[in-house]
């Protein structure tokens, strides 16, 4: 009897469990501004990995001309307009973060490793760093209504 017990109640969390997750992978899909709401950020899935495209920026141009991305490091990059440009790239969800991905900072020119957690329905944490996660800096993205 113990047993069909246990095992009613291991299936029942595995089930449980699996429709959490499920649901969970795409929570961070949408429109959400960045920390200072200069910026709002598309997250889109595309082959079972989470991309961010910028869509809006309170000042695109300067002087009726694109801002560009001048501080990339990459110089066959350089020069490109920053509105539309992806900052993040080939996030994986696992156990409730989204990682190994990277996000492109347009103010210094550089990528950084990245996580991304969801910390309530109205925000989520972007965590950059270089090598280990605990040398890093991480903001806070909020859903855009």
């Amino acid at each position: 009897m113990k047993k069909i017990i246990l095992s009613i109640c291991f299936g029942i969390f595995m089930c449980c469990m699996s429709s959490v997750f499920a649901q969970d992978s795409d929570a961070i899909l949408g429109e959400w501004y960045t920390t200072e709401k200069d910026a709002k950020i598309e997250i889109f899935k595309d082959q079972g990995k989470y991309h961010g495209r910028i869509i809006w920026m309170e000042e695109p141009e300067i002087d009726g001309e694109p801002v560009l991305d001048n501080n990339n490091v990459d110089k066959s990059k350089k020069g490109r307009p920053i509105m539309g440009m992806r900052l993040l790239n080939d996030f994986r969800f696992n156990s409730g973060k989204w990682e190994d991905g990277t996000i492109y900072d347009p103010r210094d020119g550089k990528t950084y490793s990245c996580t991304i957690k969801k910390k309530d329905d109205q925000t989520i944490e972007v965590r950059g760093y270089v090598g280990v996660s605990l040398i890093g800096r991480t903001v806070e993205w909020y859903k855009a209504d």
